[in-house]
């Protein structure tokens, strides 16, 4: 008899099937034309409805099934009025169809942190740039992003009424990842994606040294990520504060998945138990290919203003 499947490959079929469950209630919230929009730290830090729904949705489905996994999301909410149409029970076959890397085979629940962003991009959402809008649910162990499953609940809304709208990318490290076409940037230029909302000096003068042919500012970390892994930019170079560990979890896994690397503007990575501080206070630098390129031109005036 076959055995069942890992914990780890029930754990990404379910935050699959979770996170198609979030795209709809994002694209509802957004249909009814109600944002619900309050201000959490100020005008650049927002909640929506959607973000308020989706998160209740996304714990709660999956609390019911791994009641022993630690959950840590983004926004901070009652827990107790879920109610029952917002639970999704899915899980996605293709993936349990596919064998857990012997390293994660004898994972137990307790021992799984998942990271959950229930909309990132919450501004570009408010402002209708839809495209940049993800829904991120990151699977840690041992400290690392090791599985991560991203939502793009408008992918392909602007290509006409045919079109099929909405896309799930997932990824485990060992497996790889899948939902996309992988595709690198074109060799010899150097392609920055950064921040819309949140640029400063210091954010500016490090993608200024680093000479970059163009640089493309949008909203969101999982989008940003995808910029990467669909070829479309190089690297992904924020110099700041204020990216979080739920922005990070679900991209770095898929990243990594593919050979590509994510680390602060420091170059240490990232560490995702469940005791960690949420802040990823030394910026971002990720890249899929030519990492040692951009982390060799990050200037030591801005690696010495970001405090890990």
């Amino acid at each position: 008899s076959m055995a069942s499947p890992a914990l780890l490959m029930r754990v990404v079929a379910s935050a699959y099937s979770v996170a198609e469950k979030a795209a709809t209630i994002v694209r509802n919230v957004m249909s009814a034309g109600d944002l619900g929009i309050v201000e959490k730290a100020g005008p650049n830090d927002l909640q929506t409805k959607a973000d308020r729904l989706v998160q209740m949705s996304i714990c709660a489905s999956l609390a019911r099934k791994f009641p022993k996994v630690t959950i840590i999301g983004e926004e901070e909410l009652p827990t107790d009025d879920v109610t029952e149409e917002l639970i999704e029970d899915g899980h996605c076959e293709e993936i349990l169809k596919k064998p857990c890397p012997a390293q994660y085979a004898g994972i137990k629940e307790e021992e799984l942190v998942i990271w959950v962003d229930p909309l990132d991009g919450t501004k570009e959402y408010t402002e209708g740039l839809l495209d940049h809008v993800t829904v991120l649910i990151g699977i840690a162990y041992g400290g690392k992003a090791i599985a991560g499953v991203i939502n793009q609940p408008y992918y392909n809304y602007e290509a006409g009424a045919d079109a099929v709208l909405g896309r799930t990318i997932w990824g485990v490290l060992g497996i790889g990842a899948f939902g996309f076409q992988l595709t690198e940037a074109p060799a010899g230029k150097h392609i920055i994606v950064t921040t819309r909302s949140h640029s400063s000096t210091l954010v500016n003068e490090c993608i200024s040294a680093l000479n970059p042919d163009t640089v493309i500012r949008v909203g969101g970390a999982g989008n940003k990520i995808i910029q990467l892994i669909e070829g479309k930019a190089s690297a992904y170079v924020f110099a700041s504060p204020g990216c979080k560990k739920w922005d990070t979890c679900a991209p770095e896994a898929i990243l990594h998945a593919v050979g590509g690397k994510i680390t602060d503007i420091r170059g240490n990575s990232f560490q995702y138990n469940k005791e960690v501080k949420h802040m990823n206070s030394a910026g971002v630098l990720a890249t899929l290919r030519n990492y040692d390129y951009y982390a060799s031109r990050i200037p030591n005036t801005v690696k010495q203003s970001l405090v890990p």
